[in-house]
Order: C-alpha cells, then structure tokens, then sequence
C-alpha cells in the first residue's frame, strides 16, 4: 500500500516538475503572476513558472492585421456613405495589456471603429475622396493616444473602400463634367484674350511702317494662292486707289 503511495506521489511531482518548464518564442512574452498578483515578464526561451503558486499569461507581439468592418458614415456635408480600413498594430508592453484591459485585440476592433465614424463624420465627401493620407494619419493619431494605456501601438491605417451609391456617383460625374466644361471656357476666353494683346501689338507696329502692311498683304496672298485652287489672286496697289481719289479705308 505505501509503495502504491509512493509512487503516486513521484508521478504528481514528476508531472509537476515538467509543468514548470515553458518555451516562449522569440516573438512571445509571458505575463507571470505571483498568488494572483503581477509578479514580472518572461521570455524569450526556456522559464520556469512554479505549478499552483503561479499563473502565466502567453502575449504575441507580432504585429497585428486588423480589418475593420464596413461602417456607415455620415459625412459633413449629410452624404452617406459606406468606409472600410485595416488598422495595424502590435503589443509594445505585455503587462499593460493583460492588466489594464480584459481582451486587447477586441477592445482596439470597437475603438477603431467608432474612432472611423467620429473622424470621418467631421469632414466633407470631397476631403473624404482626395484627402485620405491626411484622414488616415488623423485616425492613427486617435487611435494611437487612446491605446497607449493598453500597451498597444498603433503604427498605421488605411482607408480601403469609401462606396457610394448609384445618385450620388451620377451627381459626382455630372460635376465633374461642368467643372471640365467651365475650365474649358475659361482657357478659352483666356486665349482671346491673347491674341487680342498681340493683335492690338501688331497693329500698333504696322502704323509706324506702312510698307509692312503691303508686305503682309503680299504674305496673305501667297498663304491663299495653291495648286489646288481655281482662284488667281492679284496684288493691287494702294497707290492706284490713291490716284483715283479712294481712300484707303473705303477700299478696304
């Protein structure tokens, strides 16, 4: 009967004495506490944790890739929308997200959420779509500062998707359009404007030589005159229409 006993015993504290050894990999911490309290951080490698009298806690700090689920989104400007990210993130202090907070990986799901609908809610559709790198910077910042009590570190965040739909992609193309219409006619009137300027240059230099505007006339006509034309074009003289008592201006 005692060497039943006996033996039990040695199988309890052989099985004990190889609870007691763990391998944490180079990329896990393990939060040890002493009689329910903190007592330290262990790991990388092989530690000892002594069976009933203490209680481990196995933390991954690899960075995390977390998708954050479609949102609905009321923008500024009261155009609803529909916004999705992925948020990246990774344990910095082991202890602080075991203690300060019950599960940390679904505490910065919902945090991030509702941190992308206050963020984008507080900007217009058009900041929404062409301003992205600003809003996700916004979002990391927020994000960042309030998981700083988790021992989480939020390094980045991107906006995926910003779907809209079927009126609202027409009304955006419809505007679109018009904005290309109204730059159209700008550079347009903006080339009249031009070409007046230099008209009213050239105009101005041929009044100081009357010779240069037979010399264009002569230009003019060998422009117009090809192989291709039925038309004989000749020069006449100003001079002519002088001796007969026109002036230049009626015969223009």
């Amino acid at each position: 009967m005692i060497a039943y006993v006996v033996m039990a015993l040695v199988i309890i504290a052989l099985s004990l004495l190889l609870t007691m050894f763990r391998v944490m990999r180079e990329y896990e911490r393990a939060v040890v506490f002493l009689l329910g309290r903190f007592y330290k951080v262990k790991g990388p490698g092989l530690i000892v944790i002594v069976p009933i009298i203490q209680q481990m806690v196995r933390v991954d700090l690899r960075i995390v890739v977390m998708d954050v689920p479609t949102q609905d989104v009321i923008s500024r400007d009261n155009v609803s929308v529909k916004v999705n990210a992925v948020v990246y993130y990774r344990v910095l202090d082991p202890q602080k997200s075991v203690i300060n907070v019950e599960n940390y990986n679904e505490a910065t799901s919902q945090l991030a959420q509702t941190t992308l609908r206050s963020v984008l809610g507080q900007h217009e559709l058009d900041e929404m779509l062409a301003s992205r790198e600003d809003l996700n910077e916004d979002i990391q910042r927020i994000l960042d500062v309030q998981t700083d009590g988790w021992g989480i570190k939020v390094s980045n965040v991107e906006i995926k998707h910003v779907d809209l739909d079927e009126r609202m992609i027409r009304a955006i193309a419809k505007q679109a359009e018009a904005e290309r219409i109204r730059r159209a006619k700008v550079i347009h009137a903006t080339g009249e404007l031009e070409a007046s300027e230099k008209l009213r240059e050239a105009a101005s230099i041929l009044a100081k030589q009357p010779q240069a505007i037979q010399l264009r006339y002569l230009q003019t006509l060998t422009e117009i005159a090809s192989d291709k034309t039925n038309t004989i074009a000749f020069p006449l003289p100003l001079e002519i229409l002088k001796a007969f008592g026109i002036q230049e201006s009626e015969s223009s």
